[in-house]
Parts: structure tokens; C-alpha cells; sequence
């Protein structure tokens, strides 16, 4: 089976990359890194179609490292354990160990949940692993702090309309000025969603035109990507129908969601998400009904956990909103990422020892005292409102 047309004209190097000249131009650190053939463990942050994989790719050629691609969505520990206990054998039929340096492409990293990602440290750490890991979320919130640390992030920009031109012309399909015209408005910067719809306009009509073009928008087979493109888009609309209080057309995207198959618990998972960071403390019990509908999708699976789903979504959608506490976090990390670990007042300090009373620690305080229990710095600040 041939593979994809992204796939087919996927950059081999660095100056066949189309785009992202702040990280691979000359000079530029990504180009450092792959001339200088300098191993460090990174993170590439940026929208689907953008380049992440190919950029892993390159680096590890360059490295002469054995890569390793996984994807966070169905990988788990055991993966892992498997790439650090590969071994290979000599001609002599006698157990040596791999001495190429294994570099592991992780995708979607941001869904590594916390043990997992704390399985993973000690080896990015100690060097076993060079980790690249890849997110369209913001690593500072999904990736843990003792990771995230050990890592450089690499920030990819959407595409130029100039880049997708060139990406496009790349193909060497016949391509008239309307269709070049809205595969750009399609695309939105994402190279690999443009070159997706070419190829299944081409493959269904035979021939790129917006006739054709459009017609394939309709298939919805067609154009859910599990891995991305239609399947952000999606997910985007389900989230921001709930978050408008409107359960039809919720329901609608989620019925486009089960009729591509998307994965149930992933549906779900953001439900548990949405009840906090939307819900929240307008209606409390919508987490405990997110987590139940997360539990039967567990339990139950397709095709009748979908039943389930929208039991949820209809819930959550009509539910009111109240982002007061999520927006209280969110701003809360900002000041912790400036201003790193403030010192805490001496009054709520926890006084186990002599010394630690002598210093203060603990005095004055009181269990109803109204002043503020912040760092100094920070003591007028106000996150939740």
C-alpha cells in the first residue's frame, strides 16, 4: 500500500524543510544542533502539520541514533522498558548492547499522564533515552516540571501562505490558482491537512479543483485524522458548543466523532476536563457525572457507550458555567513560572524543630487570621474572584 502523500514527500534534511526559519535557518538552533551533531533532549510545541515529526526525523539521522516513535495516546510504560532493554547481536551470535544512542520521538506527549511521565525521567535524565517529544498543548502545563526541565522547547509556527505555496508545488499535481487559493483558507497553516485533501480529491476525481475539492470536504471517512487535522477541529467544536450551553450542536459533533471511531475514553477524558475548567463551581456534580461517564465508557465500550457520551454532553452542555477557579490556577502558575519558589511567611511555616521556632516559624499564627497567607511579593494579589 503506498503511503501518504505527506508521507511521500516528507523532508529528508534540514534545507528541504519549508518553513520554521527560526529554528532551522542558518545559525539558527536546530541547524546548530543537527550540524554539531549535539544530543539534548527537546520539545517541539506547535499546531498540527507544522513539521514536528519530520524535524525528530532529520535529528536523529543526523545523530546516527536509533529513533524510536511512539505515540503518548496508546503507548504506556512497558514501551518503554522495551526500548531501554533492546539489545543486539554481534555476527558472533554473542549479547552485546546497543551502542548507538537511542533517541525517542514521543507524540503527543502532553497525554503522558504523571507516573508516566515520572517513569520516563530518570532515563532522559541519565542520558539512556534523548527524549523529542511533540504537543500542540502548552508544555508548561501538561509536561512535569522535573521533565520539562531537562528539556529545551522548540516553538513552531503555523505556515506561510509562501510555505504551503511551496509545499504544495512540491506535489507536482496540477493545481489552478482557485484551488491553490482554498487549500490556503483550508489549511490554516497546517501543511499536512492541505496535502491530505489534495490527495483525496485527486484520488476520489482525479483531478485538484474546488468542484472536487469540496466534494471531498463531504466525506467524513475522508477528512478525520485521529492524529490530528479534523480530528482538532472537531474536538475544538465539540468543546466550544458545550462551552456556549448549546447541546445540539455538541451532540452533532459528537456524533461525527463516534461515526469516525474516535477512541471513547478520549471523548471522555475531555468531558472530566470541561466539567472542572467550565463547569466548575456553578455545578459541582458535573464531575462526578463526567467521571461516571469516563468509568462506563471503560466499562461498556462501543457501540453502546456512545449512549453514554451523550448522556454526559447534554449534561455538561446545559450545565452553568464558572471558570472562576480555573482561571485562578492558570494565573497562579504564571506567577510561580516568574517568580519561582517565593518564600513562604514565617507564620505558616510548619515549626518541627527548636531552631526552626527560634527562627519564627509558626508565630503569630492564627487558624481565622484574615491576613494574607501569600509571599510578600505577592500578598495583594487576588487569583480567585
Amino acid at each position: 500500500m503506498e503511503p501518504p502523500l505527506a508521507a511521500r514527500i516528507r523532508p529528508q534534511t534540514l534545507d528541504e524543510v519549508v518553513g520554521q526559519e527560526h529554528l532551522v535557518g542558518v545559525e539558527k538552533p536546530l541547524r546548530v544542533a543537527v550540524e554539531k551533531k549535539h544530543r539534548f533532549s527537546f520539545i517541539l510545541w506547535g499546531a498540527p502539520g507544522t513539521g514536528k515529526t519530520t524535524i525528530a526525523r532529520i535529528y536523529a539521522r543526523a545523530l546516527d541514533a536509533e529513533l524510536f516513535e511512539l505515540s503518548a495516546v496508546s503507548a504506556g510504560k512497558d514501551d518503554i522498558r522495551k526500548i531501554i532493554s533492546k539489545d543486539t547481536h554481534d555476527r558472533s551470535n554473542v549479547l552485546i548492547r546497543e551502542k548507538k544512542p537511542k533517541v525517542l520521538f514521543l507524540d503527543e506527549i502532553h497525554r503522558f499522564n504523571k507516573s508516566q511521565q515520572d517513569f520516563l525521567l530518570p532515563y532522559v535524565e541519565s542520558g539512556e533515552l534523548t527524549l523529542i517529544g511533540a504537543t500542540t498543548e502548552n508544555p508548561s502545563f501538561e509536561v512535569i516540571a522535573p521533565l520539562l526541565s531537562r528539556c529545551r522547547v522548540f516553538v513552531l509556527e503555523p505556515l506561510s501562505e509562501e510555505a504551503l505555496r511551496a509545499i504544495i508545488k512540491r506535489t507536482k499535481m496540477k493545481v489552478n490558482k482557485d484551488a491553490f487559493d482554498w487549500l490556503l483558507g483550508y489549511a490554516n497553516g497546517d501543511a499536512r491537512k492541505a496535502l491530505g485533501m489534495m490527495e483525496g480529491a485527486q484520488s476520489l476525481y482525479g483531478e485538484v479543483m474546488v468542484e472536487t475539492l469540496n466534494k471531498a470536504l463531504e466525506s467524513p471517512h475522508l477528512r478525520y485524522d485521529k492524529k490530528g487535522e479534523e480530528h482538532y477541529d472537531t474536538i475544538s467544536a465539540f468543546i466550544k458548543s458545550m462551552r456556549a450551553s448549546q447541546p445540539d450542536a455538541a451532540i452533532y459533533y459528537l456524533a461525527r466523532m463516534v461515526e469516525a471511531g474516535e477512541d471513547p475514553l478520549f471523548i471522555a477524558r475531555r468531558m472530566v476536563v470541561f466539567a472542572s475548567e467550565d463547569v466548575g463551581l456553578a455545578q459541582p456534580t458535573a464531575l462526578v457525572v463526567a467521571n461516571a461517564v469516563f468509568r462506563a465508557c471503560e466499562t461498556i465500550g462501543y457501540p453502546e457507550c456512545a449512549i453514554n457520551l451523550a448522556h454526559g454532553v447534554a449534561y455538561l452542555a446545559q450545565a452553568k458555567k464558572n471558570r472562576s477557579a480555573y482561571d485562578a490556577l492558570r494565573a497562579a502558575q504564571a506567577d510561580v513560572h516568574e517568580h519561582s519558589n517565593l518564600p513562604v511567611p514565617k507564620k505558616i511555616r510548619n515549626a518541627v524543630t527548636k531552631l526552626m521556632k527560634e527562627l519564627n516559624y509558626g508565630k503569630d499564627y492564627e487558624k481565622y487570621d484574615s491576613t494574607s497567607y501569600l509571599p510578600d511579593k505577592l500578598s495583594k494579589k487576588k487569583y480567585f474572584t
